[in-house]
């Protein structure tokens, strides 16, 4: 009895150890959707964290803030990334990455370079139908709009619009990508878009108030578009999804380079964006 058992357990320990390679290099599946604004940084940061760590894979893609918001509280994913807060109800954990700044763009034909932000309410409230109205030249003006579950949208609606509502109807564009597009060849169009969004592409991204839309105009606090960049995770997360937002965090090179702020950069704090 006892060599049998002792058989066993040198068995079980052989199967053990067979299995513990096994455990150790088990693929971890971690998807994380939401901001298109953020997307970016995440696609990139997703590429460079897997390189580091094959045993990871990253699924990133888009849909809107409160898209990933909604996913992430229904624990369908692991990571939500959101240019708004969560409602405070939400159980999950909000992890600010980044500042993000968000110009508005116009077709370089509009000869528009720069608006108030009372010109930019009107035109997009449809209050304004014609670009000589607001220094530009003759010619419709064309509203590019983003969908309700943009974080996008929300973020313009609360550093813009205030009280007054966008115009509904026309075109609306989910993707960041597709509305930069869409305003470089559609003579008279604009839209709203995050700066990542915007370098070395033919829109005019336009002076707000006088103030030229820059990171370092974003860190003093005189360029009112921007918020701050959350990524969500539920208690049901992998580890990986945190140590992920851990890597998103830190790499300070990717974040600038892709033109978004570090947070540590900031001149000024808000606890509402």
């Amino acid at each position: 009895m006892r060599i049998t058992m002792l058989k066993c357990l040198t068995f079980g320990a052989a199967i053990g150890t067979m299995l513990l390679p096994l455990v150790a290099t088990a693929d971890t599946n971690v998807t994380a959707v939401g901001s298109s604004a953020l997307l970016p940084l995440v696609k990139e940061s997703a590429q460079a964290y897997q390189e580091k760590h094959p045993e990871v894979r990253i699924a990133v893609s888009g849909g809107g803030s409160y898209v990933g918001i909604s996913q992430a509280m229904s624990r369908s994913v692991d990571i939500g990334d959101s240019d708004v807060i969560a409602p405070g109800n939400s159980g999950l954990k909000d992890h600010k990455v980044c500042v993000v700044g968000f110009g508005v763009i116009a077709n370089p034909g509009t000869g528009v370079t720069g608006l108030s932000r009372k010109q930019i309410r009107d035109i997009f409230a449809g209050r304004v139908k014609n670009w000589k109205d607001v220094g530009g030249r003759d010619g419709a003006v064309i509203v590019i709009n983003r969908p309700r579950s943009s974080g996008t949208r929300a973020v313009f609606n609360a550093t813009v619009m205030g009280t007054s509502k966008i115009a509904e109807g026309g075109q609306v564009e989910d993707s960041s990508g597709q509305v930069v597009t869409t305003i470089a060849s559609l003579p008279g169009s604009i839209s709203y878009v995050a700066f990542a969004y915007t370098k070395g592409k033919a829109v005019n991204v336009l002076k707000v108030d006088g103030t030229a839309p820059t990171e370092q105009n974003i860190e003093s606090g005189r360029y009112p578009i921007w918020s701050y960049e959350h990524m969500f995770t539920h208690a049901g997360s992998p580890p990986a999804a945190e140590d992920f937002i851990r890597y998103v965090t830190q790499n300070k090179g990717t974040i600038q380079k892709l033109g978004y702020i570090v947070i540590s950069e900031m001149k000024i704090r808000e606890n509402n964006r």
